[in-house]
């Protein structure tokens, strides 16, 4: 896994943005803030998300729905100053389109009608067509055309995104969430030829996948592993790892308007394999709140005008259960944990603010504000 990380050129100013600042951070290059977006930023915490899914129905009503997932990709940036947009969406439409039979009940995580659990089922996946996921498309080819402003350019970039090949695969043989992994594990250690099977499928169909969202207009694309750090040493390089490369050699690297397409990886409990996770062929790593920043840095940053990995994450979301002061105190020490960002006209190293994993239903909206605001000062004032 060696990387071919794009240095800027002028496939990476990103005139066509408004606030280009997540892209520059993702590439390296220096910002005046410190940008900053959420993981589930559309989601339950919104009082006008819940009206939205209230009229659509449900939630693959919303995400299946062109207009409805415009409507909610949007509604945090009218009231936060987020420094980008992600697709509404989730990370289990691939093995929905595979003909798994995906379902969401209020209240409850996804559910798999048809899960993948004997060698009989294994031997049937195959790469989905990808008209099956026509309306993941259309919402990113929508969701860009809501984006443009009466300028000609863009408020801010959007991010389209997959599950990891393990991720994927762990809900497609458990049927849904787990607590002990047990029956996609029994598969790893004891069929690992039926696992790699799958993870090889995922891994293809999720290339394919993000390549059609490029190809609609994301502008950058994340594999979120989820689950990648429930595996033991040695399993994570070999069942998660290294399918996560397989789908990062086979992205296109810019989109219909030749802009650079970064790439970012986050693996949840993955910080013990950061040094792993460096050769990535990627330009983001996303790191939960378990990291330090300052030691994230300091081992796959890089250093000025090198090659590196810009770094995103890292902030407790139950932090955002406290108040407002308490918010930005945290807020300041995960931007200073970080150091310094780098300042210069070529590259060094930057960091992308984000939570260490999604952002809770029930966190009250005014904090989440709260959060933006101390991210967005804290972080220019680290500049001066």
């Amino acid at each position: 896994m060696t990387s071919s990380t794009i240095t800027p050129s002028s496939d990476s100013t990103f005139t066509s943005l408004q606030n280009p600042s997540f892209l520059q951070a993702c590439m390296r290059q220096a910002t005046d803030h410190t940008p900053v977006w959420l993981m589930r930023q559309a989601g339950r915490y919104l009082p006008e998300y819940r009206a939205s899914r209230a009229v659509a129905g449900s939630f693959m009503g919303l995400a299946t729905n062109r207009d409805y997932a415009t409507e909610v990709t949007l509604q945090p940036l009218d009231r936060y100053p987020l420094d980008a947009a992600i697709l509404f969406s989730d990370i289990l439409t691939v093995p929905d389109a595979m003909g798994l039979g995906l379902s969401f009940a209020l209240g409850e995580g996804p559910k798999f009608a048809h899960p993948v659990r004997d060698e009989a089922a294994v031997a049937k996946l195959e790469v989905p067509d990808m008209a099956k996921l026509q309306y993941v498309f259309d919402a990113v080819s929508s969701i860009r055309k809501a984006l443009l402003q009466p300028d000609g350019r863009s408020r801010v970039p959007l991010i389209g995104f997959s599950g990891s090949p393990w991720t994927l695969a762990c809900y497609m043989v458990e049927g849904a969430g787990s607590d002990d992994y047990r029956l996609v594990k029994t598969m790893l250690y004891s069929r690992p030829d039926l696992m790699h099977r799958m993870l090889a499928v995922n891994a293809d169909s999720v290339a394919a996948y993000l390549n059609a969202q490029i190809d609609a207009g994301a502008q950058a694309v994340m594999i979120f592993d989820s689950w990648g750090g429930v595996l033991a040493d040695g399993a994570f390089q070999e069942f998660s790892l290294a399918y996560t490369a397989r789908v990062l050699a086979q992205l296109n690297r810019h989109g219909a308007d030749g802009q650079v397409v970064p790439r970012l990886v986050f693996t949840k409990g993955g910080g013990l394999w950061l040094k792993d996770m460096g050769a990535l062929d990627c330009e983001v790593l996303g790191l939960d709140w378990t990291v330090n920043l300052g030691a994230a840095r300091a081992l796959v940053g890089g250093a000025e005008n090198g090659p590196g990995k810009a770094l995103q994450g890292n902030i407790d979301p139950n932090v955002l259960f406290a108040q407002p002061q308490q918010i930005a105190t945290e807020v300041a020490r995960v931007l200073d944990s970080f150091g310094k960002p780098y300042q210069g006209t070529g590259t060094g190293p930057t960091h992308i603010f984000n939570l260490g994993h999604g952002i809770s239903q029930y966190t009250p909206p005014e904090h989440v504000a709260a959060l933006v605001e101390a991210v967005h000062s804290h972080s220019r004032q680290l500049r001066r």
